[in-house]
């Protein structure tokens, strides 16, 4: 489980690596706690348009673009799938994935309760429709 996690915008992979070592540092980003940011991205895309979450970890979900050792930070890519589904999803949708989210964390002993979900969920969805708007991708750090 991650301690931080920070979704942000950057405009392709490169860009995105940089924020290794020291986070995004950037204004239009979001930061979280406490979740393990990799499985919920699957999980997420699992929810708001299907496929198998064992199918979307073969296929190399998520993409690291920086880091993967084992004590150290990494940087992932939001799939564009996945990007796409969140700007689309209207507020409703988001508050089900929420829900049924926290209900699968809650099945392994995570507790994250639904309100957290839903806004992890809609502040996500918003920053995608930004990171879109400006032609450009979303990124998570981990460290």
């Amino acid at each position: 489980m991650s301690t931080i996690v920070e979704f942000f915008m950057a405009p392709d992979d490169a860009s995105a690596a940089l924020a290794l070592r020291t986070g995004p540092r950037r204004a239009e980003s979001l930061s979280f706690g406490n979740f393990d940011a990799e499985e919920a991205v699957v999980e997420w895309e699992c929810l708001l348009v299907g496929g198998g979450f064992e199918e979307l970890v073969e296929a190399g979900e998520p993409c690291i673009v920086a880091g993967r050792d084992d004590a150290g930070c990494v940087v992932f890519a939001v799939s564009p799938r996945l990007s796409a589904a969140l700007a689309d999803a209207e507020r409703s949708r988001l508050r089900d994935v929420a829900v049924a989210w926290a209900a699968r964390r809650a099945e392994d002993g995570e507790v994250i309760g639904t309100e957290i979900a839903e806004v992890i969920l809609g502040d996500l969805a918003a920053l995608v429709g930004d990171a879109r708007c400006q032609g450009q991708g979303v990124y998570c750090w981990v460290a």
